[in-house]
């Protein structure tokens, strides 16, 4: 993954602000329980806002990052969730789960030319789907990324450009919905 320092503290204070100023922050948590899943993998799961949403809903949740700091604050806000601390190109739980959820622009924060191994390393996971969402500006286009899912075994169901489901009709965004895999345990 790209050697960004984070501080996973700081990083959270954004989205707590935003949720007290009446911002809804469960977009994609609510996109990904639309799938009605009970197991989620929440890979490059950050300070863990979309696990801890999910989790509050019943949800069987694993949240995977590279960064200790993102971790280390995921973990004092829901110790009970199951964090791992690992590069998701190299990640292996030894298990699938309904949902794999990439949420928050993760393919981006992947070095150029590795993207294909992130996906494949995520893809090891998929149960039934793999959603991601993330900007399309930044040279990681949504063809690359269907290659690279292609090339892991899952093919696309549906696309949109928010995680409110509007259509995807091209634009900066997308959020993605490959299947494939085995049925969760």
């Amino acid at each position: 993954m790209v050697d960004t320092k984070w501080d996973g503290d700081e990083y959270q204070r954004r989205f707590d602000e935003l949720a007290k100023s009446g911002t809804d922050v469960h977009g994609e948590a609510n996109f990904v329980r639309a799938y009605g899943p009970t197991s989620v993998l929440d890979a490059g799961c950050g300070t863990g806002r979309v696990a801890i949403e999910l989790a509050g809903h019943g949800i069987e949740v694993v949240g995977a990052d590279v960064d200790a700091s993102m971790l280390a604050t995921a973990r004092r806000l829901d110790p009970t969730i199951t964090w791992v601390e690992s590069d998701l190109a190299e990640l292996d739980l030894g298990r699938v789960f309904d949902v794999v959820v990439m949420a928050g622009n993760v393919p981006l924060f992947t070095p150029p030319g590795t993207q294909h191994a992130l996906v494949a390393g995520v893809a090891r996971h998929v149960g039934r789907l793999l959603i991601a969402g993330f900007s399309l500006d930044r040279g990681y286009t949504v063809a690359d990324y269907d290659a690279h899912a292609e090339a892991a075994g899952l093919r696309l169901v549906e696309r949109f450009s928010t995680w409110d489901r509007e259509p995807f009709t091209g634009g900066d965004y997308a959020v993605s919905v490959h299947s494939g895999g085995v049925p969760a345990n």
